[in-house]
């Protein structure tokens, strides 16, 4: 007797386990089929997204002055005068530090007394070697000054009367800052795509207000080939209105513009109707039905060139292939059960290159 009623016990707990069991799967049916059927009873909205298309090289380096002339001694000797400072502004031909030039200067009188001497008894050829060696000391003579060649700002300088300078040593420079040039460099596969002229658009580190610009002025002939192994050509670029922000030798990153940015407005292709021949969409927030002229763009979006401005959520006017990849993609990208929608597709308005 004991032993039944722990049977029927037993019997009661699975009993009712499997009751449960079946209830739980069936609501799950029930609501599986809740939605399939509101899935495909509701309508589908797609968002018409801007995209930006950049035609552009992508270049980086540092800027550098228009002219640049680093001060140095020709040859050894004492400075016995200075006439500039850092910060002073001068002429192409301005001597700015002498060199002791007394020997020189001698050397050059006593050549001169002799050619003098030897006008009345010496030969012609005598005469013309005696030339050539005054020109020769007097050019010993220029080299005992530092002189500016070209107009410009003496960017730094560092020598005092008193100074023994060596031949060659440098103790100063001139910039010419006018306008600001670099070098970048090109790939081989982008050289066919300069052009003399085009738009640079110039971002500094040191200067985050605006962009800056300048322009393509020239790219040699032949290429070389870096470190790296890879083949580049090194265009010219300028810069002729700078904020004084900028200086030589700042850093930069830019992009050369093949073409000007362009913005397209993109939508599936599953959003345009046609009537007459004619394209349109149909807006999901008011239902109106506006005139549209598209292109092709891949095989699943349409460019649409008048009608839209980008934003808009619109109804499905065709219904999308389910198989294979578009479905999946389809699904990803549409907005399905209702507005305000799921925009789905298109590209997010982000730079194409």
């Amino acid at each position: 007797m004991k032993l039944k009623m722990k049977l029927s016990k037993k019997t009661k707990i699975i009993f009712f386990t499997i009751i449960g069991i079946l209830l739980i799967l069936l609501i799950l049916f029930i609501i599986r089929t809740v939605l399939s059927n509101k899935k495909k009873g509701g309508a589908v909205f797609y968002t018409a997204n801007v995209e930006t298309y950049e035609n552009v090289i992508e270049i980086s380096g540092t800027v550098s002055a228009a002219q640049e002339q680093t001060l140095q001694a020709l040859s050894a000797g004492t400075v016995t005068a200075v006439y500039v400072k850092a910060g002073d502004h001068v002429k192409a031909g301005d001597v700015l530090i002498q060199l002791d030039d007394s020997e020189q200067l001698y050397q050059l009188e006593k050549q001169d007394y002799e050619m003098q001497t030897k006008k009345v008894s010496g030969s012609a050829r005598e005469l013309k070697l005696m030339e050539t060696q005054l020109h020769a000391l007097q050019q010993k003579v220029n080299d005992r000054k530092v002189v500016a060649t070209f107009d410009g700002v003496i960017a730094d300088f560092k020598v005092a009367v008193g100074d023994s300078l060596e031949a060659k040593d440098k103790v100063g420079t001139i910039v010419n800052v006018d306008y600001l040039t670099t070098e970048v460099e090109i790939t081989e596969t982008d050289v066919s795509k300069l052009k003399v002229g085009q738009t640079v658009l110039f971002t500094f580190s040191a200067y985050s207000k605006e962009t800056v610009k300048g322009y393509v002025t020239s790219w040699p002939a032949i290429g070389e080939i870096t470190s790296r192994g890879a083949t580049i050509v090194k265009a010219k670029i300028r810069i002729d209105e700078y904020p004084e922000g900028i200086l030589p030798n700042y850093s930069f990153t830019g992009k050369i513009e093949i073409s000007p940015t362009e913005e397209y407005v993109v939508v599936e292709r599953y959003a345009i109707g046609y009537e007459d021949k004619e394209a349109y969409v149909v807006l999901a927030k008011t239902g109106e039905k506006i005139n549209v002229k598209v292109q092709p763009y891949g095989s699943d979006y349409v460019k649409v060139t008048e009608g839209l401005k980008g934003g808009e959520v619109l109804v499905q006017q065709s219904t999308p292939k389910v198989s294979g990849f578009n479905r999946n993609r389809n699904n990803r990208n549409s907005g399905g059960g209702g507005f305000p929608g799921g925009g789905g597709g298109g590209f997010s308005g982000g730079g194409a290159r």
